[in-house]
């Protein structure tokens, strides 16, 4: 599918590597696991949270970094039941619908929900409707968009780029709100393990415990409030 006919704010420059996995310049960072970016997000962001066994009427997945989509492909590919979901995503530098439909040719499996997803992100959409699951990108800094959001989560994606090289996205601040914006009992997951993001993140007041990580990765990180 061509490129959204709406510019992109800072739309980020990319790589590609192996023809298929984008790799932003920006952060020198791949968007999802070189080993496998779906099986990667099952096993972090869906069983890391306890998902799809969670889902209820009105539960509410947010997010920090929607990237190519790929997570949120993942919840509506994993979501049987009639239950209405909502998804929140935060976003800085989203990728034009050219990119993120070619990341996503890599996997067949999500080709039942990327034609619609591709189709309204092209058309400027940022509010996504599926059936059962209605999707909001909020794009902008993290920093500035979240402490303003009125929601609250029952599950985090925790998937900005690598701490290491994209430190803002994994400030003790941040990690705060994601708790502010939390429900009680809620939970979060991410695939990093670095011990500063484990320590903010208990200092938000998550209880939080070290999980074996994905691909060559030895640990990743859960939690609950």
């Amino acid at each position: 599918m061509p490129a959204a006919d709406h510019p992109e704010p800072a739309t980020p420059d990319l790589d590609w590597r192996d023809g298929t996995i984008p790799v932003s310049r920006r952060f020198d960072d791949p968007y999802y696991s070189l080993a496998g970016g779906l099986d990667e997000t099952r096993h972090v962001f869906l069983s890391g949270n306890g998902l799809p066994d969670r889902f209820r009427d009105g539960f509410h997945i947010a997010e920090l970094g929607f990237g190519t989509g790929l997570n949120l492909m993942a919840v509506l590919l994993a979501h049987r039941g009639a239950e209405q979901l909502h998804y929140t995503s935060f976003e800085a530098f989203p990728l034009s619908a050219g990119a993120i439909a070619r990341a996503l040719a890599a996997f067949p499996e999500v080709a039942a929900f990327a034609p619609s997803f591709l189709e309204q992100w092209s058309q400027g959409a940022r509010i996504l409707r599926f059936p059962n699951l209605t999707a909001e990108i909020v794009t902008g800094d993290a920093r500035a968009t979240l402490p303003v959001w009125p929601g609250k989560a029952d599950a985090w994606f925790l998937d900005g780029f690598s701490p290491a090289k994209n430190p803002e996205l994994w400030s003790p601040d941040l990690m705060a709100e994601v708790a502010r914006h939390t429900s009680p009992g809620g939970t979060f997951a991410t695939y990093t393990a670095a011990g500063h993001v484990r320590r903010s993140l208990e200092a938000a007041g998550f209880t939080v415990t070290r999980r074996p990580g994905y691909g060559r990765k030895r640990h990743m990180t859960a939690g609950w409030l």
